[in-house]
Parts: C-alpha cells; structure tokens; sequence
C-alpha cells in the first residue's frame, strides 16, 4: 500500500507563504546555440551534431534568404508586427492572441491581423467564427479570411480538406508555409499584426524571427499562469528573445483569478507560489502589462467564436484585457486612448 500523504493544513499554507528563497544554481554549462541555416557553419558546426535537420542545413545553399526582400515588401503596409510568445503550453495564448486582436478591433479605424503559426494545432479560426471558410487565390496572392470588418487572419486550418485532420509535417515544411503566409498572403494596410505561435523555442520562432527581421518586428508579448510551473518555461523564451534580437514589450498573466460570473466574487486557481508574473516581470527588468482573471465566457465565446467584448464588455477580465491592450500600445509609443477609447 501506498504511504499516507496527509500534510496538515497550516504546513501547506506554511510552504505556500515561504517558497523556496534561493533558486537552484545551472550546474551543467549552456549548451551551444543553432547557427542558422543561412550561416556559413550551418549544418558543421559542433552545435549541428545529432540535428535532425543536420544534412539539410549543409546541403542547402547559404546566405541571406532571398525572398526576405519580397517579404519585407509584402508587409510594407503593416505598422505594427507582433508576436505573442511564452515557451509553455496551456497558457492560453491563442486565446489572448485573439483576445487581444478583438480589443484592437473594437476601434473601428483601426485594422487588425491575425497570423497563425501554430501549424499542428491551428485553433485561431475557431476562435474567430470561420473555421468553415477557405482561402481565395487572385493574382494579387493569397487573401486572408475576414473575420469581421477589421480583421483578418491567416491558418493552415483553411486549406484542410477535412477540419479534423492532422498535419504531421517536418520543420523545413513547416517553415515553408510560414514563408508562404508572409509572403503570398495580400494583407494590405494593417495597424497591427498579431503573430500566434507554437508553444517552444524551435522551428516555427527561428522562421518568424528570420523572415520578419528585415521588415521590423515591433516586439514580443509573453503570457504566462501565475505557478511556477509555467514561469519556467517562460523564463527561457524570454531568454530566445534577448539571444533572438526580439524586444520584449511586456509580460501578461493569464487566468491570474476566477472571476464568479454571477457575483463577481475572486478566488485563486492557480497559486502564485513564487509571485507569479508581476514578480516575474520585475525579476527579468521587463514591464508588465497586466492581470486577466479566468472568466468560463472567454472560453465560451471562443468556443462559439463570438467576441468577448461585444458579449460581455464590463466584465472585469473585459476591461483588464482592454487594459492590457491599452499600456501595450504605450510600450510601442501609441496613444492608449486612441487605440482602444475609454467606455
């Protein structure tokens, strides 16, 4: 029989209110980084051994990528490019991501996309209400689904035969219908376009980062849960960034309370055990964009692929989530109040 894992109460508590004050030192030394596919050591370099994508990267031709000027082109009319990163999964990122993009659209002047990199589990047109619709081809390129007015987005979801199918492809062709989403995709004027990306530091970031690095990303949003769990892997994408180039605009805790639908009454899910993301934000000298309680109509809505604001628009994770939106376009040097107006 297994032995008895009763703890007390007040010992629980007791470790909840004093987490570990000293945090384990790195024995093992940092492992060497991925030179790149356009580096002269790509595909020899010490770091290369045991890569899967090892013999490609040395046969393949070396450089600058040459369609990353026609990519640059392409997105000339975007303003604002925006990735939405955190290393873990289950934080709610794709939900924020369109969260986020609906916010943006709730200002009619303003035009809002949305690109979906996470190419084996695509839930953006889901989310949106067109998950039926397909992708229209003209000379001009690939056009992009509309999901209202204002805004747009892009998924492999579209060109699935059937919407339950599984994309069981390799990183070279993943990041080849990235390279397709940014560069045969007609996305016209845009004042923001959201990147949604996979959980991780791999394939599909390397390829955004690359092939966006020309035409300027305006900066990352990382989200995170306030457990510690969930801290440590965002800890390493925030790590990617600052080796990636990549500036980060700010931090974002996800499902950071349980707001009651019917009397607005907050508990705590998921226990910040080490502070959470505020803490977080601090610890790694980055802002902090805010707190959004875990309200079950964010997920109806999405599940219904509503808008949350139009449904519920003075819930309190409403108007944290326009909050959110607004200090994130002080961080990009916009006017809060122009982008997301008050009421």
């Amino acid at each position: 029989m297994a032995p008895s894992l009763e703890v007390s109460p007040d010992a629980v508590q007791d470790v909840l209110a004093h987490p570990l004050k000293q945090k384990p030192d790195l024995v093992a030394p940092e492992p060497e980084h991925c030179p790149g596919p356009e580096s002269e050591q790509a595909g020899t370099a010490d770091s290369c051994a045991g890569c899967p994508n090892q013999q490609i990267c040395a046969s393949a031709p070396k450089g600058p990528d040459p369609d990353i000027p026609i990519i640059t082109a392409r997105l000339a009319g975007v303003k604002h490019k925006i990735l939405v990163l955190s290393g873990k999964g289950g934080v709610g990122k794709s939900t924020l991501t369109v969260q986020l993009a609906q916010a943006f659209a709730t200002n009619p002047d303003t035009n809002v996309g949305v690109m979906d990199t996470d190419i084996c589990g695509p839930s953006i047109p889901k989310m949106l209400g067109v998950e039926s619709e397909t992708i229209h081809v003209s000379n001009a390129g690939w056009s992009p689904v509309w999901a209202a007015d204002n805004l747009a987005c892009m998924s492999i979801q579209f060109m699935l035969p059937n919407r339950d199918d599984a994309i069981i492809w390799r990183g070279p062709k993943k990041n080849g219908l990235i390279k397709q989403f940014l560069k045969d995709v007609e996305w016209g004027d845009l004042d923001f376009l959201l990147v949604d990306t996979p959980p991780g530091t791999s394939d599909e970031h390397l390829s955004v980062n690359t092939f966006l690095k020309e035409s300027k990303i305006e900066g990352a949003v990382m989200v995170t849960t306030p457990q510690e769990v969930s801290l440590l892997d965002v800890r390493k994408e925030i790590d990617f960034c600052r080796k990636a180039g990549i500036r980060i605009l700010g931090l974002v805790e996800n499902m950071s309370l349980f707001v009651c639908p019917k009397c607005d009454y907050e508990s705590e899910i998921f226990r910040a055990t080490t502070g959470g993301g505020r803490a977080l934000a601090k610890e790694m000298g980055i802002p902090f964009l805010g707190s959004v309680p875990l309200d079950p109509r964010i997920g109806q809505a999405c599940d219904y692929g509503e808008s949350f604001f139009d449904a519920f628009p003075d819930s309190p994770a409403s108007k944290a989530l326009k909050g959110v939106v607004r200090r994130l376009a002080g961080e990009i040097g916009l006017d809060p109040r122009e982008v997301v107006p008050e009421g």
